[in-house]
């Protein structure tokens, strides 16, 4: 049984369960090869207080597992720098840091009790789960592609600045891979929602779908050369839209006369928020329609035809617009619900000691 629980959001504990801190946070491993003695210099004049926390050097106790204060160290070191820099005083510090502390010992808690669920046998003939051996490498060559340009000598040196063996990285590794199965399995088991929650979610949320008015845009530049004239540059569009009012469509045209840097997607600018862009751009813009383009508008830089793929008007966005979205939100809450209550099972029936 546990001797101390601490409410935890999965969300939180799956970012920190990563292959190492700095992929936790988003950052590729090579980055943080790369930063790790940088980290470490700047975190270390900071006191974590852990020592004076956990003066036996062990945090918590999992079944016969032991969270060290160096395993707490590991993983909270390259966080400290932000830390500081989101604080106000010292005060506010050390009480993210606690908590920060405290947030990371329950992960660490939590992994172990996961792995443990998943190597439990399902029947008393059947052996442990196990992940496959070619599962593993597989996922270690990727990293080592991704984060190292596939250079072994980095891939080793990023495993020196973190203390660790070739070992200890493929059991990380392993773990990290039940972890993410073990996600997905609670995500399926929440994956329908009924139309009658999503029509209920829209009518109590209304104003999360407000839009504002926004174009897709697609645009053919023309850049103005030294000295060159409105009207030569004009005459240049105007070549353009014949073509255009013949047949010929203007994404097709864009990748041959456009000088922007989205000539090679058919000048495709995606959707923009009229509040976002240029006066000299939403003027014309904002009174065609689908389908239509602008009269050619010039600049200092160019000379700019201007077409509107779609729009859609300021407003709240009817439901089935945004039914996929929504349904989503609900998927992910319920997921959430439901592996917070089944980490809370596992915690339950374990033995857990802080210390």
């Amino acid at each position: 049984m546990t001797s101390r629980c601490h409410a935890l959001g999965l969300a939180c504990f799956f970012a920190v369960a990563a292959v190492s801190p700095a992929v936790a946070q988003g950052q590729p491993a090579a980055a943080a090869a790369a930063t790790a003695p940088a980290a470490a210099t700047t975190a270390q004049p900071v006191e974590d207080n852990l020592n004076l926390r956990f003066a036996n050097g062990m945090a918590a106790q999992v079944e016969d597992k032991i969270i060290t204060v160096d395993d707490v160290r590991h993983e909270i070191s390259p966080l400290i720098p932000q830390l500081q820099r989101d604080s106000h005083n010292e005060k506010e510090f050390n009480d993210r840091l606690e908590a920060l502390q405290d947030d990371t010992i329950q992960n660490l808690i939590d992994r172990v009790l996961i792995v443990k669920e998943f190597r439990k046998p399902k029947g008393e003939d059947e052996e442990p789960r196990r992940i496959p051996d070619s599962y593993i490498d597989s996922r270690i060559a990727e990293i080592q592609v991704q984060d190292f340009e596939n250079d072994r000598s980095k891939f080793l040196a990023y495993l020196r600045s973190q203390g660790k063996t070739y070992r200890q990285f493929r059991q990380d590794t392993e773990e990290d891979i039940i972890l993410n199965y073990m996600k997905q399995q609670r995500r399926k088991s929440e994956s329908i929602v009924s139309p009658v929650k999503i029509e209920q979610f829209y009518n109590e949320n209304k104003e999360r779908f407000y839009q504002e008015d926004k174009v897709h845009l697609r645009m053919i530049q023309f850049t103005r050369g030294e000295g060159e004239t409105d009207a030569q540059l004009g005459v240049k569009a105007a070549e353009v839209m014949a073509r255009i009012k013949a047949g010929e469509k203007f994404e097709e045209l864009a990748k041959i006369y456009s000088q922007d840097p989205k000539r090679s997607k058919g000048g495709d600018w995606g959707w923009q928020n009229f509040s976002d862009m240029k006066k000299e751009f939403s003027a014309p813009l904002m009174p065609i329609k689908k389908g239509e383009i602008t009269d050619p508008v010039y600049t200092p830089e160019g000379c700019f035809l201007l077409f509107a793929e779609d729009r859609k008007y300021a407003g709240i966005e009817p439901l089935d617009a945004v039914r996929p979205q929504i349904e989503n939100i609900l998927v992910q809450q319920m997921a959430t619900v439901s592996q917070q209550r089944w980490l809370e099972r596992l915690r339950r029936n374990a033995y857990i000691r802080h210390y």
